[in-house]
């Protein structure tokens, strides 16, 4: 049995808090420039310039690369050999979300209630998900969620019958509902499988995929580049100025689901998708 002080835990949320708001991915960033070449249109050229001229310009000044710093998404993966000593797990990583939006300057976007609407004043509760895996590490990730891009999301229970055609309309309409909205180029997650409230939580974790990461199924490989040129057809364009660069990435995550159903996630988020990992 490992052990690791929940103080390890507050340290490394914090940090990962602060990084993953001023530093984006390099995929993304090598996405975003890959685009940028390929891109016709002038204007959405000159939308790209500025979103990698604010990266570079948030990269060397530690400062956030958007102002919505998000709703911090923090995934645990435990080792069901580790032992965490010193307290809460959840309450350290509360605490490391708190200290990490404090001393990093960033924006508490999080009300305490859904009606009431006041606002928690230091970005917590964290959205948490865990995961137990063999072993004796813990891995975490830190998402911050913007919440242009969440509200563009969307689920739905198609029937088995709709087979991947139903999948490829929703997923085109989802895009096309969101429009400007999210603001583009996004990243496409798409949850397939499990329940009503795995499908959604599928789709999330397929945005911590890579995006130079194929799926390591061929055929959702296939499926996911395919979308991806539809979705870039749509002309949205960067910002939603029109030309070629709408999304980024599609990622696709799948599991076993009920032989009458078919659920389907979209879990879009804007250019700026931002996560960052520790292993402890």
């Amino acid at each position: 049995m490992r052990e690791i002080s929940v103080e390890t835990v507050k340290r490394t949320v914090a940090r990962l808090c602060v990084e993953a708001n001023c530093h984006l991915p390099e995929d993304v960033r090598a996405r975003l420039r890959d685009f940028r070449e390929q891109e016709t249109w002038p204007v959405a050229r000159n939308v790209l310039d500025q979103i990698l001229e604010n990266e570079r310009i948030a990269d060397s000044q530690e400062a956030p690369i958007c102002q919505d710093t998000g709703m911090a998404c923090v995934f645990v993966e435990v080792g069901q050999e580790v032992h965490f000593a010193g307290g809460s797990l959840a309450d350290a990583i509360n605490e490391g979300v708190r200290w990490g939006y404090g001393e990093g300057y960033l924006r508490k976007s999080v009300v305490g209630d859904p009606l009431e609407r006041k606002n928690t004043g230091d970005n917590t509760p964290a959205m948490i998900y865990y995961d137990l895996a063999p072993g004796d590490v813990c891995r975490i990730t830190v998402a911050p969620k913007g919440f242009g891009s969440e509200n563009m999301s969307q689920i739905k229970m198609l029937r088995p019958s709709d087979g991947v055609e139903g999948v490829k309309d929703f997923v085109l309409q989802v895009v096309e509902d969101a429009g400007p909205n999210p603001c583009p180029p996004i990243v496409v997650g798409v949850g397939i499988g499990g329940t009503f409230d795995k499908a959604a939580l599928l789709a999330k974790q397929a945005l911590l995929r890579p995006l130079d990461q194929p799926n390591d199924q061929p055929f959702y490989a296939a499926l996911e580049q395919e979308l991806l040129e539809k979705i870039n057809q749509k002309g949205i364009g960067p910002q939603g100025f029109g030309g070629r660069t709408t999304a980024l990435a599609v990622n696709i995550c799948t599991m076993p689901t009920h032989i009458a159903g078919l659920p389907c996630a979209v879990n879009i988020n804007c250019h700026v998708t931002r996560h960052k990992s520790a292993e402890l």
